[in-house]
């Protein structure tokens, strides 16, 4: 992406039209006027930084100077608070509402009261999510919802619509990813499978796994149980 909004903006010159003192608007309109309809501005606002405005495109963050005469690409860090600004950021925009999840989409698996509630998104390829299936089994008082992500190869989508078909999803979920037992070819309705690709892709979901916690926070990748544990209390704090 980044690489796509660089060329568009060399394109064309860099010059945007805007006036000495922008504003939310005035970036907005300039960027858009530059990338044109091939790039998605999806918002502006004051960075607080540097006098930087941060403009969201396609979900990726850039910054441009007040007078809108120059894009920045790049991470902006506060040393004195040893924080990442941008990252901070990005985590923020990637939050969603969780009762948004279409959960009847998931495998539902449910240990001990279930009250803790997790979601993830994983290929049953990915070498990562065999190793957070590993963790989630001695986990307890938990509730994992996980939806079929096959993104890495057409073997990812056959196994998931077989697993999704099979009389006890969790089971054959679990077989696979944990005991290494493929599962049986099974043939039923796995539209399911589809239906959370196209959502996971409106999510801009780009790997797996990625886990989402009940307070919308997103977490994109493996993470070991002690820390897994930690992000759900968080969440329900």
């Amino acid at each position: 992406m980044f690489k796509k909004i660089i060329a568009l903006a060399i394109s064309a010159g860099l010059l945007f039209a805007a006036s000495a003192h922008a504003d939310e608007a005035d970036v907005k309109k300039a960027v858009e006027s530059v990338l044109g309809k091939n790039a998605r501005v999806d918002s502006v606002r004051k960075a607080g930084v540097l006098g930087l405005y941060e403009v969201v495109v396609g979900g990726e963050i850039v910054y441009v100077d007040e007078k809108a005469g120059y894009l920045i690409f790049g991470n902006i860090v506060d040393v004195k608070a040893k924080k990442d600004l941008t990252e901070e950021r990005k985590l923020k925009l990637a939050q969603i509402k969780f009762s948004d999840l279409p959960l009847d989409l998931a495998i539902k698996q449910i240990k001990g009261n279930g009250k803790r509630i997790v979601a993830t998104f994983e290929d049953p390829n990915c070498g990562y999510c065999k190793k957070l299936a590993k963790e989630l089994v001695g986990m307890t008082d938990v509730t994992i919802y996980t939806f079929l992500y096959p993104i890495l190869s057409p073997d990812s989508l056959e196994k998931s619509k077989n697993i999704w078909c099979a009389s006890d999803k969790a089971k054959s979920w679990n077989d696979w990813m944990v005991n290494g037992s493929a599962p049986a070819a099974a043939k039923c309705d796995a539209s399911a499978v589809d239906k959370t690709v196209a959502f996971g892709q409106k999510l801009n979901i780009r790997g797996t796994p990625t886990i989402f916690f009940t307070d919308g926070s997103r977490a994109p990748g493996y993470m070991p149980v002690a820390q897994l544990e930690k992000a759900i209390a968080a969440a329900g704090n």
